[in-house]
């Protein structure tokens, strides 16, 4: 396998978490006595441009289809976080009704609402069905479309030249991430601006989040991989920032190398010392990942073992993909989880894929007044306590498993 980037020979493996289903498919009850698509779960780095990527065994048609389940608006906090991003961005660019967004990966509307909310010409682009009809349904406008260079060139022709290009949490999410990044350089406008936000390696492997490891991923990345990646398309990084979602994340700033207004911010010469320092460009900073994360998924397994020994009863809150990557790497299965709950009504009824752990709404698993409730989703974990402080009512506890075991 070559670099998705930089077309180097891959040679050096940082994690292999085995084998595991695509993490969002999951299934509903008739599906249960199918057999399910085992994929191998192995990250490559590249000694070169220090790209972290998948070994690819799907394309993106099979991971992201008609009834992909994730929906960004079942966070609070998540949506929180993109209305703070949209005032700013308005105050900061000086957004009117004069200009334009587009936001890639726009998922259920979570972010576009606040853009329309504030008068302002928007477009989101959302391959998945499941979510595009949901933003739609707010009344913004949707191209359901995978994005890349020509679909940039169809939208530029249509007159939706962009001033503010927005990608959260998408980067990684593409296989060409090449022509995924020529993109943004086509449909942006001379002036403009874009913003990409994605989990910081740095953080994935000093605090042992491997779980945010699955086929979705296609990439894992640095700043340092994401500066070579949209300098090769005419993009140079003004500014970035460090962000507490998904674990630690960074959001950077990118406009036209050639007539960009925006001058070029101390913190990104920082963050890629820091990058730098940190041993990032060695292969040595990966060499201990695979025992760290052995280590996680071997501390859940005697934990959970030891709870159902005890006769206590564990349930498991939010059915997202990282969780999935967790249970299957470590083997569990409703033996020792009897169920999970999440908000998402497109998940509900369902079953984990691989694990086959039944999901349910929160009301259905509070009834059952689990003894322990393992926090799947570790990133919302002052949200989620929030949310269900009531278990403490008969005692329950919380727990996460990242980046080890912890109960409380």
């Amino acid at each position: 396998m070559k670099c998705r980037h930089c077309d180097t020979p891959l040679t050096h493996t940082y994690l292999d978490l085995g084998s595991a289903p695509p993490s969002n498919a999951y299934l509903r009850h008739e599906q249960l006595s199918r057999p399910e698509s085992w994929l191998p779960l192995r990250m490559l780095v590249c000694d070169h441009c220090w790209l972290v990527q998948t070994e690819d065994f799907a394309g993106r048609e099979l991971l992201f289809d008609a009834d992909y389940a994730y929906f960004s608006s079942c966070s609070s906090s998540w949506l929180a976080h993109a209305e703070r991003f949209v005032e700013n961005a308005v105050q900061t660019l000086g957004l009117s009704s004069q200009h334009c967004v587009v936001e890639i990966a726009a998922n259920d509307g979570y972010l576009l609402q606040y853009v329309q909310q504030a008068g302002i010409r928007c477009l989101g682009v959302e391959p998945t069905a499941s979510t595009a009809a949901a933003a739609r349904g707010k009344g913004i406008p949707v191209r359901e479309v995978f994005f890349g260079r020509e679909t940039a060139k169809q939208l530029l022709a249509e007159g939706w030249a962009a001033d503010l290009m927005v990608a959260n949490n998408v980067l990684a999410h593409v296989p060409d991430i090449n022509d995924f990044a020529a993109g943004f350089a086509t449909l942006l406008r001379p002036s403009g601006v874009v913003s990409f936000e994605f989990p910081h390696l740095l953080n994935m492997v000093q605090l042992n989040q491997f779980d945010t490891a699955y086929h979705e991923h296609f990439s894992y990345l640095s700043l340092h991989a994401v500066q070579s990646i949209l300098l090769k398309q005419g993009l140079q990084i003004f500014n970035v920032e460090q962000l507490p979602t998904h674990g630690g994340s960074l959001r950077v700033w990118a406009q036209h190398t050639d007539g960009g207004l925006h001058q070029v911010k101390t913190a990104v010469a920082a963050m890629l010392a820091t990058e730098r320092t940190a041993g990032m460009l060695t292969t040595d900073f990966y060499a201990a990942a695979q025992r760290h994360a052995e280590a996680a998924k071997n501390g859940l397994l005697k934990a959970l073992i030891s709870l159902r020994e005890q006769g206590l009863k564990v349930a498991a809150y939010g059915a997202a993909a990282k969780g999935n990557t967790l249970l299957n790497f470590a083997g569990v299965r409703p033996d020792l989880i009897t169920c999970v709950a999440d908000l998402s009504p497109g998940k509900q009824g369902k079953y984990l894929p691989g694990s086959r752990i039944p999901i349910v709404t929160p009301a259905q698993m509070l009834a059952d007044k689990p003894d322990v409730v393992l926090i799947l989703p570790w990133n919302l974990e002052t949200e989620i306590t929030c949310d269900l402080a009531v278990i403490r009512d008969w005692g329950g506890r919380f727990a996460i498993a990242i980046p080890e075991w912890k109960i409380w």
